[in-house]
């Protein structure tokens, strides 16, 4: 029986959730309670002892997924230097796609993912074969787009292609470590944990590759000095090879696949650290947007006529997704009611002019559109932006429903069924534009 069935069993009884949770220790399951607890405190918040016990298991976090935490470099190692090698390998001029595209930029993530799949089965030591086809699943996606993106008449209907394959299939590797992670059923809170430790997982890639460039370019920089110049095929290695040792090694360094999303450390080192930095970021984000919005009224068909500023606002409207993400609390607790009434109202304001600025953009793409040409970048930026202002009118709507008492929750709601919503047109892009033009 999963230890929600036994909490929910024993709700009303302290004695038997104590022994319940005696019994947890002893098998080294207090993460998988504590992620059940969670959960269910989450749909019944007015019930005093789960609250209680959440209380509680926020301070023995020693006792909770950080139990035996040990990060397995036995298997990350290995399964990162192949991923660099295999990356190496594919990256050469001679293997690029018709529009002299290379198809490392296209199977970078399948492959990666793969690896990274490999590496939490191996250290979950459980479901195996769901990795394996999730990590296959990935690799006939890019075959997929291999073998169609020749069927496009135009080349620059081809090269619209391949771009957006290029941005959307490392969105599908990201679903399927869900998928793996989660199941196909799962809680709002281990959606949401889920959410924020790929937030971490990518920072932390992005400081390993900022550490990797400097020293790839010292290297380069002393073989240069000698009047050395390295052969492609090296600087390749270098460069390619060293990008593909990051993605594992990331993983591993933040996330522990042995317990449950919402069981993971949030509450010091780098989580720490980026949540406060999220939340310092909201109030210069809305200084911002209220001016560009102050701003809009002088400069109002811009949008309407460049294209490059159309590209900024979808950067933007992800962006500012991330960040309403990444400043949203796990729980309520390590915050004052006064903060969290000032994070609340934060978040909404931000949201709100969101809104604003990203239906004007959408208007402007919407007028592109029919003054040229519905083209396959046309299509997928308004799905991008329909989806996103859906998610932020869902976040506006469902705070002013749920009210001040339930805030958190209502926002990891919204935020776990987006990803629902991202799959969907992620798969829709990759499998229908070749159809569709």
């Amino acid at each position: 029986m999963s230890y929600d069935a036994r909490i929910q069993a024993a709700e009303s009884d302290p004695q038997q959730l104590e022994q319940l949770f005696q019994a947890a220790r002893r098998s080294d399951e207090v993460g998988d309670f504590r992620a059940a607890m969670l959960a269910l405190h989450e749909a019944a918040p007015e019930n005093v002892l789960l609250t209680a016990w959440v209380y509680r298991l926020q301070s023995l976090t020693e006792e909770t997924g950080k139990v035996g935490r040990s990060i397995n470099w036995a298997a990350a190692i290995p399964l990162s230097i192949v991923t660099g090698l295999i990356l190496w390998a594919i990256s050469g001029e001679e293997l690029a796609l018709s529009v002299a595209v290379p198809q490392v930029f296209l199977w970078w993530s399948p492959i990666a993912t793969l690896s990274a799949l490999t590496f939490m089965a191996l250290t979950a030591r459980r479901d195996t074969g769901r990795a394996l086809a999730l990590g296959l699943g990935l690799l006939a996606a890019a075959a997929y787009v291999v073998l169609l993106e020749p069927a496009f008449g135009a080349p620059w209907a081809s090269e619209q292609y391949l771009t957006l394959a290029m941005i959307h299939i490392p969105l599908l590797s990201w679903t399927a470590l869900g998928i793996y992670t989660l199941g196909l059923r799962s809680s709002a809170i281990d959606r949401f944990a889920f959410l924020i430790k790929s937030l971490e997982v990518m920072i932390v890639a992005g400081l390993y590759l900022g550490a990797g460039v400097a020293f790839g370019g010292i290297t380069m920089g002393l073989f240069t000095a000698l009047g050395i110049i390295l052969p492609d095929v090296l600087t390749r290695l270098i460069m390619v090879g060293g990008f593909g040792l990051l993605p594992v090694l990331a993983l591993a360094t933040i996330y522990d696949p042995r317990v449950a999303p919402a069981a993971q450390d949030f509450e010091q080192g780098l989580s720490k650290f980026i949540a406060t930095m999220m939340r310092l970021l909201l109030p210069l984000t809305l200084v911002v947007l209220v001016v560009y919005v102050l701003v809009i009224p002088f400069n109002f068909f811009a949008p309407f006529e460049s294209r490059e500023l159309l590209i900024v606002y979808n950067v933007m409207l992800f962006a500012i997704i991330g960040l309403l993400m990444g400043a949203t609390p796990i729980n309520g607790v390590e915050l004052s009611s006064k903060l969290q009434k000032v994070l609340r109202l934060g978040i909404l304001l931000v949201a709100g002019l969101a809104v604003l600025v990203s239906v004007y953009a959408l208007s402007a793409v919407v007028y592109r559109t029919f003054q040229g040409e519905l083209t396959p970048n046309r299509l997928t930026v308004i799905g991008w932006n329909g989806i996103n202002i859906a998610i932020l009118a869902a976040l506006l709507v469902t705070q002013l429903r749920k009210g001040r008492e339930r805030w958190i929750e209502a926002l990891h709601a919204v935020f776990s069924r987006a990803t629902n919503a991202y799959l969907v047109w992620g798969l829709f892009l990759l499998v229908a534009l070749p159809i569709l033009f």
